[in-house]
């Protein structure tokens, strides 16, 4: 696995290195290893699986907060999609930044947001599957939401949100 630094202050794009053949390739997409390697957390506390079906599906941009953060390894299975880091920690040098990676079934990398970190992504094809390796067990007490259109951030979204949860629609603007 080769880990290329975002401009997310501890943010990673993750390539897995394919072994290719006749019948495809093999790639291991997490070593606790390689992770533990370079500072990470390397222990998992739950794999999600998200299916959405149509192109424009928008979802975030959520985290947990202290004393259940959580980092997360996303990927997408199956389609693209437009995955967004979004540092919300106060004391980092890139509070309130935003980085966004093309993340596809064909080019096979992968996004890793740090504890602290926002994390949302829109779909830019029909039928997507995005996998989350995450650290922390889901806790609603820590789960937190912000506005995928809340000024504060700018996030630059490809396409209109055709589809999107009513909670993220409706979350309040976010408090400096």
């Amino acid at each position: 696995m080769t880990f290329q630094p975002l401009r997310i202050a501890g943010a990673f794009v993750i390539d897995a290195e394919r072994v290719e053949d006749e019948r495809g390739y093999f790639a291991r997409t997490w070593c606790s290893r390689e992770f533990s390697q370079k500072g990470l957390p390397a222990a998992l506390a739950q794999i999600s699986l998200s299916v959405n079906r149509r192109a424009g599906t928008l979802r975030g941009m959520h985290m947990q907060v202290a004393p259940h953060e959580e980092s997360k390894l996303v990927r997408c299975a199956r389609g693209s999609i437009y995955d967004v880091v979004l540092d919300l920690r106060r004391e980092s040098e890139t509070f309130l930044q935003w980085q966004a990676v093309e993340v596809t079934a064909g080019n096979g990398c992968m996004v890793y947001v740090p504890d602290g970190c926002a994390h949302g992504f829109q779909t830019l094809v029909d039928d997507c599957e995005v996998v989350y390796h995450i650290s922390e067990f889901y806790n609603p007490q820590s789960a937190r939401g912000f506005r995928w259109d809340d000024p504060a951030f700018g996030i630059d979204w490809p396409l209109p949100p055709s589809v999107m949860s009513i909670a993220d629609r409706s979350y309040p603007d976010f408090v400096r």
